[in-house]
């Protein structure tokens, strides 16, 4: 049975990534609904910088966790993904 640490971790970690990709949506919905011939708002870049920052930083902490609870349970071995160097983006 998982640790009741180790489960609430992945709780809250589950938590936050969803209240940021959230928070993102609602942004997108603004962003998506800004004339063309009108520039992002300040506010909304702001916004934007700071979410994509929290989400990154929220979507590894996760997948941290994740990976570790599977190597803990001898589904992953020690190796990191191929695309680890990367972050997942083709060059």
């Amino acid at each position: 049975m998982a640790d009741v640490t180790e489960l609430e971790a992945l709780k809250a970690s589950l938590r936050g990534a969803r209240a940021t990709a959230d928070a993102l949506s609602a942004i997108a919905a603004r962003v998506d609904a800004t004339d063309s011939r009108t520039d992002v708002s300040a506010a909304d870049l702001d916004d934007l910088q700071r979410l994509t920052l929290a989400n990154a930083i929220g979507a590894q902490a996760l997948r941290g966790l994740v990976e570790t609870m599977l190597k803990r349970r001898g589904k992953l071995g020690d190796e990191a993904p191929a695309d680890a160097g990367a972050g997942g983006i083709d060059e």
